[in-house]
């Protein structure tokens, strides 16, 4: 399997990504924005795109649906709880749902938060697991739940199926926001050295050449993997509300600082 991952250069930050069989040629394009730079980079590798795949309704994520469709014919997968929300879609995807292409084995994560509709998929056919975290998971973030998520399905969706994940899981997010999200990270946790490393290491970075990270490597400085910290805590008491203690109290006591960030 390989990935090609297209930035958008958008306000919004986005990345496209192709998922490809190298044994088939086959592909998915997941939540393309820009059909055209999808299929070119699909016919650049000699890739047949075959399923178009959204992880959820918002329309940075489905905008190149209709140009990619009528391109290549393939068919559009989305949440059960989508079909209402994203013209054309031909299958709704169930919790714990396994998609194959050609040698390519997925699991449909059901993930609600961001939107009530939004899921994850995660790739079981390598040694490497890679999470395509949509907007549910950044570096060193967690979505945001305006325009009808909620907060605290956002943090049962980590911890039922985030945290269990293991450290090596490779991490592709739906945007770039690295940057920004590390100096959030420092703003709570002034202290973490794995932090300050990656602000320096990504700070002359475009968002085409920013690393890719594992959940091992978010688990020491997204403060959204880090609930219990003590630094953590403490800010957001003195800073917030004295009586923030449970992760999940300090999960949605994050998101709402991050909100005004």
């Amino acid at each position: 399997m390989k990935v090609v991952r297209l930035y958008m250069n958008n306000r919004l930050r986005n990345f496209n990504y192709i998922i490809g069989c190298e044994q088939t040629q086959q592909a998915i394009a997941l939540d393309p924005m820009d059909g055209e730079a999808v299929i070119a980079a699909a016919k650049a590798k000699g890739w047949q795109i075959k399923l178009i795949i959204n992880t959820h309704e918002h329309h940075d994520h489905i905008e190149g649906n209709p140009v990619v469709q009528q391109a290549t014919g393939a068919a559009i997968w989305a949440s059960e709880h989508a079909m209402t929300k994203i013209p054309n879609v031909a299958k709704g995807l169930v919790a714990n749902e396994i998609i194959e292409l050609g040698s390519m084995v997925f699991k449909v994560l059901p993930t609600p938060g961001h939107t009530p509709v939004h899921v994850c998929l995660l790739s079981l056919s390598e040694d490497t697991p890679k999470l395509f975290s949509g907007d549910t998971l950044f570096n060193a973030c967690a979505g945001n739940c305006f325009n009808g998520g909620d907060v605290d399905q956002m943090y049962e969706s980590f911890q039922r199926e985030l945290l269990p994940l293991p450290d090596n899981t490779l991490l592709y997010p739906g945007h770039d926001y690295m940057k920004n999200n590390l100096a959030f990270s420092l703003a709570w946790e002034p202290s973490n050295e794995q932090a300050k490393y990656w602000q320096v290491a990504v700070d002359n970075l475009t968002p085409e050449s920013m690393p890719l990270m594992t959940l091992g490597q978010e688990r020491q400085y997204n403060p959204f993997l880090r609930l219990t910290n003590k630094e953590i805590i403490q800010g957001l008491q003195s800073h917030c509300d004295p009586l923030v203690k449970s992760p999940r109290e300090v999960f949605r006591a994050l998101r709402a600082q991050r909100d005004q960030w």
